[in-house]
């Protein structure tokens, strides 16, 4: 250990920053649900908080995060199409600030695909077993 450096150790701030990002990510996640009594809608919700609770806890972690990923971008552009509404019409806005906040948990996703879920998951106490 050189003097000055710091170390990577258990107590690492990365990982607690990590950590708390996903759980912020659930949180902007559960802004989407949608609280209908259609199948498709019920099954929407179903699927999107299972593979959303895997995220949070950090189990296989990089794939449900893509998963939902393809899900949700799917989902976003077919309902929240505000391109075909004029711009005149209220639901135009309103279609709109739906699809850029179900962009912005997709970015958050995408982020958590590409560093991981950080130390504090169950994908990192697997490691050590």
């Amino acid at each position: 250990m050189f003097a000055g450096v710091p170390s990577m150790g258990e107590s690492s701030p990365k990982q607690y920053m990590q950590l708390g990002g996903r759980v912020l990510l659930v949180l902007m996640f559960m802004t989407l649900l949608h609280f209908d009594s259609s199948f498709f809608s019920i099954l929407q919700n179903m699927v999107g908080t299972a593979l959303i609770i895997l995220v949070a806890i950090g189990f296989k972690t990089k794939l449900a995060a893509l998963t939902l990923v393809v899900w949700l971008f799917a989902i976003n552009v077919y309902f929240n199409a505000f391109w075909t509404i004029p711009t005149y019409k209220p639901m135009h806005d309103f279609l709109k600030y739906d699809f850029f906040q179900t962009t912005s948990v997709i970015g958050g996703l995408l982020l958590v695909v590409a560093l991981g879920p950080g130390g504090v998951s169950m994908d990192e106490k697997k490691k050590e077993w």
